[in-house]
């Protein structure tokens, strides 16, 4: 925006004041506009095997989690650690629309927009892939000769039963039969 020009005569000086005055609330509007629409950004994302969706607004907070009955076979560790890549996933997107909303609205003054999607990508990166699930068809295999001896579990060693002794029953006849 370029600054009013206040050396000329009352009339001129009036006329700049004025154009000056109409481009600051110009751009207080678009700024009060793109403060809204940001403000309305909201991402879902979904796990790989769509055993999670979670939707999170522009703070990056969650809005919405569903957990599918697909839940059941997972562990709960597993589950968790889906939840919690899912939602980083949908954070990460954040930027983008934001990126966009900025762009639209303001995009005259790169430096604001510059400086408000570099915090949005300090605040929300990009997560690390989802790890892999295991199949059913992975079979792992250990044989005991591969297993030092250190961290052997101890051998339980059988004691020799005393022999059986008729005296058990005190000179009466036998309880069980």
């Amino acid at each position: 925006m370029n600054q009013p020009n206040f050396g000329g005569d009352g009339y001129q000086t009036e006329q700049e004041m004025r154009r000056w005055a109409a481009a600051v609330e110009e751009k207080a509007q678009r700024y009060q506009e793109m403060q809204a629409e940001v403000a309305r950004v909201s991402v879902t994302e979904s796990s790989r095997d769509d055993v999670v969706r979670v939707t999170v607004d522009a703070t990056g907070a969650v809005t919405d989690l569903v957990i599918s009955d697909k839940h059941r076979d997972l562990a709960g560790a597993e589950l968790s650690t889906m939840v919690v890549t899912t939602m980083r996933r949908a954070q990460s997107r954040i930027t983008d629309h934001v990126a966009e909303v900025m762009t639209r609205t303001v995009g005259d003054d790169q430096q604001t927009v510059t400086a408000v999607v570099d915090s949005y990508r300090q605040r929300f990166p990009e997560p690390e892939p989802e790890p892999e699930r295991p199949t059913g068809s992975v079979v792992e295999e250990m044989q005991l000769g591969d297993v030092p001896e250190d961290d052997r579990p101890p051998t339980r060693r059988s004691r020799p039963r005393p022999p059986q002794d008729d005296d058990d029953d005190w000179g009466g006849p036998p309880i069980l039969t």
